[in-house]
């Protein structure tokens, strides 16, 4: 299998080639964390004596347009909090770690406190769609500061799992707003940018909406990817979502729980072997708590055979 960037670096054809290869022999954990101590990792590790082998990091704190002075206590922490977080990425990866970013992205333009939700802030995503617009050049402007960050990983070859304008099946992120099939379209203007312009070869494009309304195209879409919340107590293989998500393109592209917030059972999914090449748990009380996974549910997907933990060993593949 072949990254849809023919100019792909070395380490990002190997992880493709390696997730595609464990779909439905086993699963890749992973534990999202959007602060620099990282609670979640120290957590997983006391109860289970292991580490997932995919990490997924915020990029919330390093959106240019943050308005600090506009947001409440909650919305500063969370910024505060998240600054250094690239640099615990690079560590992980170099350590053969699998990455994976998230960017909350606030908005490029105006919005208060959080304002990649859409209720603060009333950037409009279409208007980047038409050349010349105040919201098309702060888009690229962003885009510019942020391939700025991402390049120290193109310069050591650490792969990058790269989720742009995740959840676009709801209106709740600004990128949101006028659906999914404006979403896609700024997916691919982000991919013809980093990948034409900035030249981002160690990213794999994972697109993260569950409809086939507005998906990008295979020519721009590495994995495809889907975020579920279920109740606590929920025994799944989240087969339905898989079969949901498999819909969206005849293309067998390698499908990923990008985040949910009940672990899948490692029983099930050994008994069904539903192919998910990984799964990312979200952070902080998902795991930090027993309020969505007990310690006894870590401890049964992380003593499971069909777990694969940290490290993974994809580098050797």
């Amino acid at each position: 299998m072949e990254p849809v960037n023919r100019q792909a670096t070395p380490n990002a054809r190997k992880l493709l080639q390696y997730l595609n290869s464990v779909c439905g022999r086993g699963i890749i954990t992973g534990q999202h964390t959007q602060t620099v101590a990282m609670e979640e990792i120290d957590e997983i590790r006391r109860i289970t004596g292991k580490e997932p082998a995919l990490r997924g990091f915020e990029l919330l704190g390093y959106s240019p347009n943050i308005r600090y002075e506009m947001g409440d206590l909650d919305c500063r922490t969370e910024i505060d909090e998240n600054l250094g977080t690239l640099e615990q990425a690079l560590a992980f990866g170099r350590s053969g770690g699998i990455v994976t970013f998230t960017w909350h992205w606030f908005s490029p333009v105006g919005g208060w406190d959080k304002s990649f939700y859409t209720k603060n802030t009333d950037f409009d995503p279409e208007q980047v769609l038409q050349e010349g617009t105040l919201e098309r050049e702060a888009f690229y402007r962003d885009m510019n500061v942020m391939a700025g960050y991402l390049r120290p990983f193109l310069e050591e070859d650490i792969a990058i799992l790269w989720r742009p304008f995740h959840e676009s099946e709801g209106d709740w992120f600004w990128w949101g707003r006028k659906g999914p099939a404006v979403a896609a379209k700024l997916f691919r203007l982000q991919y013809d940018y980093f990948v034409n312009h900035c030249h981002l070869d160690n990213l794999l494009w994972v697109w993260n909406c569950p409809l086939q309304e507005g998906y990008p195209g295979d020519d721009v879409v590495d994995i495809l990817s889907c975020d579920l919340y279920m109740e606590k107590g929920t025994k799944t293989d989240y087969r339905e979502a898989y079969d949901k998500l498999r819909a969206v393109t005849m293309a067998k592209k390698p499908l990923a729980l990008a985040e949910i917030g009940i672990l899948p059972d490692m029983e099930l999914l050994a008994e069904s072997h539903v192919p998910w090449c990984y799964y990312m748990v979200w952070s902080k009380g998902f795991v930090l708590t027993e309020k969505f996974n007990s310690h006894e549910a870590l401890r049964k997907v992380y003593g499971s055979g069909h777990a694969i933990t940290y490290p993974a060993q994809w580098c050797s593949e």
